[in-house]
């Protein structure tokens, strides 16, 4: 049972649960599925001052954070305790793709080495991917209302118009970044 469950599952057993996450929340408490809001209410809880953004009663979101907290149980579970026992697989022509922007070490997973390791933390190189790109994606989440899968899982499903054009400018922004920006911050930062 257990070699079963630690097995990466394919995406049309996985995407359905994801998806059905939605109508479960909605039916059972009418919630709205989202991970960015969960921020907001940490902030409101730890930090109480006077600003208007925090001024609420997030203890009416508490279960936010419950969700949220469940999640990382869940990803501790399946990624320590149910780890897979086979190597990561990455499509041939995306290693070939990194590598020509001086991207090759795989070793650890799906993350190259090369990138995400303690040493580069406290460099340009770490500056640049971490606290600038974490400023980006944080700032980009708040002012979009919302983050990726809130949006795309929980804002298509109810037939959000924001919710499509968020969810599209994301493809567009990600298709840029991807072709035309990361080339660009590789040579920047050294690589």
């Amino acid at each position: 049972m257990i070699e079963f469950i630690s097995q990466p599952w394919p995406w049309y057993v996985a995407g359905p649960l994801i998806g059905l996450t939605v109508p479960t929340l909605l039916i059972l408490g009418n919630r709205a599925f989202g991970i960015s809001s969960s921020l907001r209410h940490i902030c409101a809880a730890c930090m109480p001052a006077n600003l208007d953004f925090f001024t609420y009663d997030w203890r009416k979101e508490a279960w936010n954070l419950w969700f949220v907290g469940g999640i990382l149980v869940g990803g501790f579970v399946g990624g320590v305790l149910l780890t897979n026992p086979h190597a990561m697989t990455i499509a041939p022509a995306t290693v070939q793709a990194l590598q020509t922007l001086g991207i090759g070490d795989f070793t650890s997973g799906l993350l190259p080495a090369d990138l995400f390791n303690w040493s580069n933390v406290l460099t340009m190189k770490g500056l640049i991917f971490f606290v600038f790109g974490g400023f980006l994606v944080g700032f980009g989440t708040r002012w979009a209302g919302g983050c990726t899968s809130g949006h795309a899982i929980m804002g298509l499903s109810n037939l959000q118009w924001p919710s499509l054009v968020a969810t599209i400018s994301f493809m567009v922004g990600g298709f840029a970044m991807t072709h035309l920006g990361l080339p660009w911050l590789m040579k920047l930062a050294g690589f």
